[in-house]
């Protein structure tokens, strides 16, 4: 005999009862479990708050009909096995505090069915709310792919700049819109665009397709901006409409310190010189693309000084339109000048977060945000003054100054975040 056995005990291991495993694990009890872990916990509670009700107040007949309150809160929150579990639980109480009150079978007859049809009528609207719910699921899932297809991503660096972008749809279920943006590395330097069209929806972001497609393949094609800018028009005059139209802003660096900036009816571009913010105002108005034929302007290129430790922050309206509740406008220049640091993906996430805040939290307009920076040189720089900006004739605009001024003075170093 062992040693255990010697003194009265059976160290064996203790086994639990074949029966009662072979009950949890079986189908139903499993079942039972899933149904629940799905019963919502907010429309059990408010049952317990009306037994509880009932107790203290002893008026069962008057708190009955509440319980049908539990299974039609569920319907809003909860699957349809959630919503069944909660009307059983409605038909269980009831029926219990009938019992209690001594209430006639015709009256609990009564108010048994209706939390019956309650929880049927739930189950099927729970139903009908996931199935819209996937279907959602899906066309987000769609327009998020076609977003990533049409505004591809901007990397951190595009050849010796730096760049970000914040994009925004006023649609938020959908996650994509009318505003366009694209920066591309080319033979002929980087070339960017940020641009709007005219309406909203499937018709816009059809149209925004076709200009970044069309600019994606002429900016490699091409030598001269301008010449950029003429396919694009050229490729609307043939798919638009009459009354359509993309206002945009094309802009390259086809060399150090020498930015070019073609404007078709946009917001002028801003440009970030140490602690001063500038708009690039074009010299003379141009249509926006799509409208050159009811017009004859044409576009004209403007040359701008753009040396180490320079930005330019390109956007569209539906950032400069913001308005808070006071039906004020975003002051993007002083939100610039605020939130201004060396690194640009920084610099738009503070600025995304001021224009959420100026509006309360949800814009009502698509906005895109482009920043690109030069970043500055290890030894030396360019001169502290700057020249005006030109364009290809030789007229001149004001930066800072009047044209006639002397030039704006550039800080040695741009501040830091």
């Amino acid at each position: 005999m062992s040693h255990a056995r010697q003194h009265g005990r059976d160290h064996s291991p203790i086994r639990p009862y074949p029966r009662v495993l072979a009950c949890l694990r079986s189908p139903g009890a499993r079942a039972c479990a899933h149904w629940v872990a799905e019963t919502p916990a907010l429309p059990v509670l408010v049952l317990c708050v009306i037994v509880a009700i009932d107790m203290l107040a002893g008026t069962g007949r008057i708190w009955l009909p509440l319980l049908a309150t539990g299974p039609a809160l569920a319907a809003a929150t909860s699957r349809p096995r959630g919503v069944l579990g909660v009307g059983a639980l409605a038909v269980l109480l009831g029926t219990g505090i009938a019992h209690r009150h001594d209430m006639a079978l015709a009256h609990l007859s009564v108010v048994l069915t209706a939390l019956v049809t309650v929880t049927l009528a739930g189950s099927l609207t729970s139903a009908l709310r996931a199935r819209r719910e996937r279907v959602l699921a899906a066309v987000r899932s769609v327009a998020e792919t076609a977003q990533h297809a049409l505004l591809q991503p901007v990397p951190e660096t595009v050849g010796p700049f730096q760049a970000a972008v914040r994009y925004s749809a006023a649609a938020a279920e959908a996650r994509i819109g009318g505003d366009l943006y694209a920066l591309v590395p080319t033979p002929y330097g980087v070339r960017m665009i940020v641009g709007d069209v005219r309406g909203k929806g499937l018709p816009a972001v059809g149209t925004a397709a076709l200009v970044l497609g069309v600019f994606r393949e002429a900016a490699y094609d091409e030598p001269d901006l301008l010449d950029v800018v003429g396919r694009i028009e050229r490729s609307l005059a043939r798919n638009l409409g009459g009354d359509d139209f993309v206002t945009a802003v094309v802009a390259g660096c086809p060399e150090p310190g020498r930015l070019e900036v073609v404007n078709c009816g946009h917001a002028p571009p801003l440009l970030i010189r140490g602690t001063e913010v500038t708009a690039v105002d074009p010299v003379r108005p141009t249509p926006p693309l799509g409208l050159r034929a009811l017009s004859e302007d044409t576009p004209r290129l403007q040359v701008v000084p753009f040396g180490d430790g320079d930005q330019l922050l390109l956007y569209t309206d539906g950032v400069t339109e913001a308005r808070d509740a006071d039906r004020a406008f975003y002051p993007l220049t002083e939100g610039v000048t605020r939130h201004l640091c060396d690194e640009p993906a920084r610099t738009l996430a503070a600025l995304h977060e001021d224009l959420l805040d100026h509006v309360g939290g949800r814009l009502h307009d698509d906005a895109a945000l482009l920043l690109l920076r030069r970043p500055a040189a290890a030894q030396g720089g360019e001169p502290a003054g700057a020249p005006p900006v030109a364009d290809v004739d030789g007229a001149t605009a004001a930066r800072g100054t009047s044209a006639s001024g002397p030039p704006a003075p550039r800080p040695a170093d741009s501040r830091g975040c």
